[in-house]
């Protein structure tokens, strides 16, 4: 399923792409083209990975030209012509028409041959006629992965394994087994373990699936003995025997029989839900949704039957629900189980939750209080943030201290405001050191159970018999063994420091993480809350599966380098039998030029390469909402990436982009002029400086109610010195915000001019930003960034200390426009045309004026022209 959904991704990509090219100016018709072949090479792929199925649902056909397609049409006629003679269609002699016509000639015959003997006649090949044969489910070859449910997503609800789903539910095994879309198939199939075949029959996977749980629950399900499992089978055989009837019909035969069944009872059989009640749930047509439910109580009338009572419960069971949001989901529908509650449509580009229903989720964000939040943690987390909100669920923020050795209480404190800063208000703060005592339980049952051993092999030595699938020589040690070097490790004993506690999974698996892996180290170091309690601490991997079903975690959304890892987490709630989680994989978020690992982050601090880890350069959520990111924007941009598991290293430029839409309509415009590189022009018609004048124009010329702004004019006037090459006496320029001025003399770097009340702003082709030049200046530096790293992609075998930008940090003195000193800290403006920038520190004196961080707008060039002492980025 993972693989079609990326091939449709892929397809989708490619076929947008082919419609930007076909509208760029001017047309790339080689590039056209080529992706149209990539294109249809794709949709071939995605038909032949799903039993011959395109992406419209349809069987897979190769596309043909104009004018193959009118040599198949002549081809087709030609044919239909050929079998027909006189206006009439000639027989085909090997069809089912002919074969009956020959065999009445034979019957014939031989009628004619028997009366002529004397003998009675028979018909040739004749054979009794047998019963029709009952439906057996059978194992056959299947052409299905052991654990995969198919069906067809273009069934209605009660043709899909409802009940099969509902069960996997209530047995806590819907991660056992992976659903998949077949449009060819007529019913549900369960592919079965070592390709022994596959299982038809809602019912039948249903049974399999109880048998399979091998747990109390699901053996209650299908009959705690033999008796129970004999009634609960008649009561399947009698949903049966109902479906060829009509679904009124159905739905009043199930009531009359259960208003006499339920009169004292809550279930069919027993005193508990079993499939039982979940097949005569389905015979009523699976009513769980809001508009099924409607139309079956229509039909049965009265409110307050026994069958109503049980209509009503059954409906609402959290399983029911999942099982018919499992089944709709594969045709990417959502239940509706109350019209009055709906939920927001999917952000583009965003998946819904398998499985998930509203007011049933639970998401959590884990960090390690190891260092600051960057881009990459924000994606984690809004998307967590995202799916709680939209479910009307929960959000867990948990972090995951169980590495003393790494964390402190500032990073901590550091994340929690981080995610302020983001907007993300969590439901519950919880820690996984909460749960040290519970965990330490769970690794002594593992110890009891034969289910893990300790180790002292040297790491290194480790690794390698990992990597040759060798067994390490502990793996049988007896449990007494175990639990006493255990308690050694436990106690922090300098001898117990070379033991470590391994799971014993399964060392010849293809997947590394299976092989045996470590679950418990001692680690002597003070815990930064519990102190020197304990001496052992339990590794992520066995830590996060075990609180995130202890807190109720319905999906547990983990990056894709995590995806090996996820069978063993799964391996791990299996163990101890506890209520599962789903997991869901997105891909991480990488920038070109950009480093997000915490240990090389650390290092650009500890050698002084930034100021901090809020430095404007810096990747962290401190870093880019101090370079100007707006919180909004960035929460826009990571849910625009959607949850692909399609891993891309995305340019920054794109993240700029989205930001500078959130800013521009709220960025007041001023403006400022280079302090060195300037020139003079004398206005000799305008006011002097004696007369104090003033124009006033707006703050956002396209949206008036932002206020106005009083810009100082004068006769002379500065101009940016780059703004000035290649004008010529004569030439009519438009000083913005002003008017138009024609240059009369121009003298080496000194201009002359004459303002033109009623000149032509169109006809103009220079607008340039000026300033009065008055005594009274307003002192501004601006700064400019520029990646840390200087290679846009370094390789695994690169070390990033070679490509270590010297040249990131810009300053530039200009005098400012006299507005600028309202500003306050973080408001964000724009310079027309140098382009956006954060105030920093707002103006406090001559000697501590305005700084201005400048903000990217996704561009490669300013806004206009004037360019900084960087690369525009």
């Amino acid at each position: 399923m993972a693989n079609l959904e990326e091939m449709l991704e892929t397809v989708n990509a490619l076929a947008q792409k082919v419609t930007d090219l076909k509208k760029a100016v001017p047309v790339d018709k080689d590039a056209i083209g080529k992706t149209v072949k990539e294109l249809l090479d794709a949709k071939r792929s995605y038909a032949e990975n799903n039993n011959g199925i395109g992406v419209d649902g349809k069987p897979w056909e190769e596309p043909m030209s104009k004018s193959e397609k009118k040599k198949k049409e002549k081809a087709e006629k030609a044919a239909k012509a050929a079998v027909t003679v006189n206006g009439k269609q000639a027989s085909d002699p090997d069809s089912a028409g002919a074969k009956k016509k020959a065999a009445k000639k034979a019957d014939k015959s031989q009628t004619k041959a028997a009366a002529k003997g004397g003998a009675p006649a028979a018909k040739a090949n004749a054979v009794p006629r047998a019963a029709a044969p009952k439906k057996i489910i059978i194992a056959s070859r299947s052409k299905l992965r052991a654990m995969q449910i198919s069906f067809n997503p273009n069934a209605p609800l009660t043709e899909r394994p409802v009940i099969a789903l509902t069960i996997a539910c209530l047995s806590n095994t819907t991660n056992d087994y992976s659903i998949v879309s077949d449009h060819t198939r007529h019913s549900a199939a369960l592919g079965l373990p070592d390709g022994r075949g596959e299982l038809a029959g809602d019912a039948a996977i249903a049974r399999y699936i109880a048998r399979k749980s091998q747990s109390t629950i699901g053996n209650a399900l299908i009959g705690g003995d033999f008796e129970q499992a004999a009634i609960i089978d008649s009561w399947i055989d009698y949903a049966n025997s109902l479906s060829k009837f009509q679904h009124i019909r159905r739905v009043k035969a199930v009531s009359s029989t259960l208003d006499r069944v339920l009169k004292e009872k809550t279930y069919i059989v027993g005193h508990t839900m079993t499939i039982a009640d979940i097949a005569l749930f389905a015979t009523m047509g699976f009513p769980s949704q809001a508009t099924d439910v409607a139309q079956v109580e229509a039909i049965i009338g009265s409110p307050s039957t026994p069958t109503m009572r049980w209509l009503k419960m059954m409906k609402s069971c959290p399983a029911v629900r999942e099982a018919t949001q499992l089944a709709l989901g594969i045709s990417n529908v959502e239940a509706v189980f109350d019209p009055n509650s709906t939920m927001d449509p999917l952000v583009s580009g965003m998946n819904a939750l398998e499985g998930a229903t509203m007011g049933n989720v639970v998401t959590r964000f884990p960090p390690e209080p190891s260092g600051y939040l960057h881009i990459g943690h924000a994606k984690a987390v809004l998307m967590n943030e995202y799916f709680a909100r939209r479910y009307k669920g929960r959000l867990i923020v948990r972090f995951d201290d169980t590495n003393p050795s790494k964390e402190k209480e500032e990073f901590q404190t550091a994340i929690l405001e981080d995610l302020d800063m983001l907007g993300v208000k969590p439901d519950v703060v919880t820690f996984t050191s909460d749960y040290f005592e519970t965990i330490r339980g769970y690794a002594n049952f593992l110890i009891e159970n034969r289910l893990a051993f300790m180790d002292d092999t040297p790491q290194e030595e480790m690794q390698k018999e990992r990597m040759d699938r060798v067994n390490s020589r502990h793996r049988e040690q007896s449990i007494e063994d175990c639990k006493n070097y255990f308690k050694q490790m436990c106690s922090g004993d300098e001898d117990g420091g070379k033991w470590c506690l391994r799971a014993k999974i399964d060392m010849s698996s293809d997947n590394g993480t299976m092989r045996d892996p470590v679950l418990y180290r001692q680690n002597v170091l003070p815990h930064h809350r519990s102190g020197t309690k304990y001496k052992a601490y339990p590794t992520y991997d066995l830590a996060c599966p075990i609180v995130d079903s202890i807190e109720g975690v319905t999906h547990a959304l983990r990056t894709t380098e995590y995806n090996d890892r996820d069978e063993q987490y799964q391996w791990i709630q299996s163990a101890f039998n506890l209520r599962r989680t789903r997991i869901h994989s997105f891909s991480r978020l990488n920038f070109m030029y950009t480093e997000l690992s915490k240990r090389k982050l650390t290092w650009f601090v500890e050698n002084n390469h930034v100021t901090g880890w809020d430095d404007p350069r810096f990747p962290t959520i401190r870093g880019v909402l101090r370079r100007g990111v707006d919180f909004k924007s960035l929460r826009t941009f990571i849910l625009s990436q959607g949850a692909s598991r399609r891993v891309v290293n995305m340019e920054w430029s794109k993240f700029w982009a989205e930001n500078k839409k959130e800013i521009d309509v709220r960025a007041k415009r001023f403006m400022a002029i280079d302090k060195t590189n300037n020139v003079k022009l004398t206005v000799t018609n305008a006011p002097t400086a004696d007369d104090n004048a003033y124009i006033s124009t707006d703050y956002m010329p396209k949206d008036p109610s932002f206020g106005k702004r009083h810009i100082r004019i004068t006769k002379n006037v500065l101009l940016e010195s780059a703004d000035t090459d290649g004008i010529s006496e004569g030439e009519n320029i438009v000083l913005m915000r002003w008017g138009v001025i024609k240059i009369n003399k121009i003298d080496g770097s000194n201009f002359e001019g004459e303002f033109i009340p009623d000149g032509d702003f169109k006809a103009a082709k220079r607008k340039l930003s000026w300033m009065a030049d008055v005594g009274e200046t307003l002192p501004v530096t601006l700064h400019e960034f520029d990646n840390l790293i200087s290679k846009a992609k370094l390789e695994e075998d690169e070390d990033f200390k070679d490509f270590i930008n010297p040249n990131t940090l810009a300053c530039t003195e200009v005098i400012g426009d006299a507005g600028l000193q309202t500003l306050q800290k973080n408001d964000i403006i724009q310079l027309e045309r140098r382009g956006y920038y954060k105030v920093e520190q707002p103006y406090m004196s001559a000697e501590k004026g305005l700084q201005l961080f400048m903000v990217p707008d996704g561009k490669s060039k300013s806004m206009g022209g004037i360019t900084g002492k960087l690369a525009h980025r």
